[in-house]
C-alpha cells in the first residue's frame, strides 16, 4: 500500500493592519448631537472667497450663503442662552427680529403687566409667554375707553374716564369686568402658568383663587382688590403664600368688605404669611388677634386707611414675631384703646413707620407707643397734628436708635430737644423739611449731642445753615466708616 502525503496547505494571506483610530474619530462616531453635526456641516463648506464660475468646487448648493442667517444653525437651547446674557435695555428689539426669535424671547419673558383681558381669553398669553412668574391683571380687568384723554389713576390702578362721568358713584364697579370673565381667565392663566409666583388682580371671586391655589402650588405672593370675606375662602388653599396685600374699600373706585370673620379665614388658611397689608379693611380686636395667633411668623403688617373698630390695638401684642409697623393714610390710630392694662405690648417689634396719618388723638397716640415700646427705629413722614405735646409720648419707648422726621411742620425745636435727650441710645437723627425747627433755637447740650451722633441729616427748612456749617467737620459721621447702616 502505498502512502502519499497530503498536500500542503497554503498559508492565508494575512489581515490587513488596521490604523490606530485617533481622538478626531472617536469623537465624530461616537457623537450624535444636533449641535455639532451643524458645526461639521459649516466646517465641510467650501470658502466663500473662491468665486470662480469655471471651477466646479465653487458652485454649492448655497448660492448666497452669506446673505443666510447663520443663527438657523444654533439650536433652540444655546439661542436662549445668548439672549438671556443681553442687557435689558436690548431685549425687547429682539421681538423684531424674526418669529423664531419672538418665540424664544418670550419664553425669557417673567413678569408681565396685562392691558387687555381677551389676550389672555384667546390663549395667546400663554403661548407666547409660557414661563410667567410675574402677573399683574389689575388694568386688564377694567374696561375704560381709550380714545379719552382723562386718565385716573390710584395706586397700581390706572383708567381712562369719559368726559360726562359723575364723581358721586363709585367709577370702577361701573367699568369692571364681570365676576365669571374673571374667574374664567384666572383659571386659563392658572393652568397655563403653573409656577406663576405672583398675581395681582381686581374683582375675583373665591372660585377663580381656588383654581390659582390648586394649579399654582408656589404661588408666594397675592394682591387683591376689591376683596371681601367671601373672597378670602379661596385665598386659604394658597398654603404657601408669604405675602399678601388686601385692598377692600376705596372711597371713590368701589366699596368692599373685609371684616373679622375674612381675617380668621385668611390667619386659619395662611399660616405662612411674612408681609401683610390691609388697605380700606374694616375688623377688630379678635380679628387682629386670630392673625397673631395663627400667622406665627408675620414679620411685618401695614394698615392704610383703615377702619378698625376700637380696641384692635391691643390684638397687636399676639403678633409675637412682628419686627415692622406701617400706618399709611390713616385717619385714626384707634378710636377707642381701651385700659392701659389690657394693651400688651409686641416685644419683637423694630420699626415702626408713620406717612400721612393724622395723629390729632392724644389716646390713640399714646396707646400706639406703649404697644410699640420696644421700637428701635421710628420714621414720622408727612403727618399731621404732631405737635409737642403729642410727640413726647414717644419718649416711652427706652431703646430708640434711629429717628426720622420729615414733613412735620407743626413740631418745634421745644418739642424735639426733651424727648432726644430720653432716648439714651440714639445713634442716627434725620430732620427734613420741619420749618418749625430753627436753628438759632438749638441749645448747647444738643449741638454737643449731634457731635456724637453716628449719622446726622440736618435740613428742616431751605435756611438752614447748620447743615452747611457742619460740612467737613466730621459731625454726625462718627463711626461712619465702621458702623455705616445699610
Amino acid at each position: 500500500m502505498s502512502v502519499q502525503p497530503s498536500p500542503k496547505k497554503a498559508n492565508p494571506s494575512p489581515k490587513p493592519k488596521r490604523r490606530a483610530s485617533s481622538w478626531s474619530d472617536f469623537w465624530v462616531k461616537n457623537t450624535h448631537s444636533k449641535p455639532l453635526n451643524q458645526v461639521i456641516f459649516t466646517m465641510q463648506l467650501p470658502p466663500l472667497s473662491d468665486k470662480d464660475p469655471n471651477n466646479p468646487k465653487a458652485q454649492t448648493f448655497f448660492s448666497n450663503f452669506s446673505k443666510i442667517d447663520r443663527t438657523r444653525l444654533l439650536p433652540d437651547e444655546v439661542l436662549l442662552n445668548v439672549l438671556a446674557r443681553l442687557p435689558d435695555s436690548q431685549r425687547l428689539s429682539n421681538f423684531l427680529v424674526c418669529k423664531r426669535w419672538l418665540n424664544l424671547q418670550g419664553r425669557l419673558v417673567r413678569s408681565l403687566k396685562v392691558l387687555d383681558w381677551g389676550f389672555i381669553e384667546s390663549g395667546r398669553l400663554i403661548v407666547r409667554f409660557p414661563n410667567l412668574t410675574h402677573v399683574d391683571l389689575s388694568r386688564s380687568c377694567v374696561v375704560s375707553p381709550r380714545n379719552s384723554g382723562i386718565l385716573l389713576h390710584h395706586g397700581s390702578i390706572s383708567m381712562h374716564l369719559n368726559t360726562g362721568f359723575s364723581p358721586i358713584y363709585r367709577i370702577l364697579e361701573e367699568n369692571l369686568l364681570s365676576v365669571e370673565v374673571i374667574d374664567k381667565g384666572l383659571k386659563i392663566l392658572a393652568n397655563g402658568c403653573p409656577n406663576l409666583c405672583k398675581l395681582v388682580v381686581v374683582g375675583a371671586s373665591e372660585f377663580g383663587l381656588l383654581s390659582v391655589a390648586e394649579e399654582c402650588l408656589t404661588l408666594q405672593e397675592l394682591e387683591l382688590h376689591k376683596c371681601n370675606d367671601n373672597v378670602l375662602r379661596g385665598i386659604a388653599g394658597c398654603k404657601n403664600l408669604q405675602i399678601l396685600k388686601l385692598v377692600g374699600s376705596v372711597d371713590g373706585f368701589y366699596a368692599s368688605y373685609v371684616t373679622d370673620i375674612g381675617l380668621t379665614i385668611l390667619a386659619q388658611g395662611c399660616r405662612r404669611l411674612v408681609r401683610l397689608e390691609l388697605s380700606g379693611c374694616e375688623g377688630s380686636f379678635d380679628g387682629i388677634k386670630a392673625i397673631g395667633q395663627c400667622c406665627q411668623m408675620l414679620e411685618e403688617l401695614t394698615l392704610c386707611d383703615h377702619r378698625m373698630d376700637g380696641g384692635w390695638l391691643a390684638g397687636l401684642s399676639y403678633c409675637e414675631n412682628l419686627k415692622t409697623l406701617r400706618f399709611q393714610s390713616c385717619r385714626t390710630i384707634d378710636s377707642s384703646p381701651g385700659p392701659d392694662e389690657f394693651l400688651g405690648l409686641c416685644p419683637a417689634l423694630e420699626r415702626l413707620h408713620l406717612q400721612k396719618c393724622h395723629l390729632r388723638d392724644k389716646n390713640s397716640v399714646r396707646a400706639m407707643f406703649m404697644v410699640c415700646h420696644a421700637v428701635r427705629d421710628i420714621v414720622v413722614q408727612d403727618c399731621w397734628g404732631l405737635e409737642n405735646d403729642i410727640f413726647s409720648l414717644a419718649s416711652s419707648c427706652r431703646r430708640v436708635k434711629y429717628l426720622s422726621l420729615e414733613g412735620c411742620s407743626l413740631l418745634t425745636t421745644e418739642g424735639l430737644e426733651p424727648v432726644i435727650f430720653s432716648w439714651k441710645e440714639l445713634q442716627s437723627l434725620r430732620v427734613i423739611s420741619c420749618k418749625s425747627i430753627k436753628d438759632n433755637e438749638v441749645s448747647p447740650a444738643l449741638s454737643t449731642l449731634f457731635s456724637v451722633l453716628k449719622e446726622l441729616k440736618w435740613r428742616p427748612d431751605t435756611k438752614s445753615l447748620l447743615a452747611a456749617s457742619l460740612a467737613g467737620s466730621g459731625m454726625g459721621k462718627r463711626g461712619g466708616k465702621f458702623f455705616k447702616r445699610t
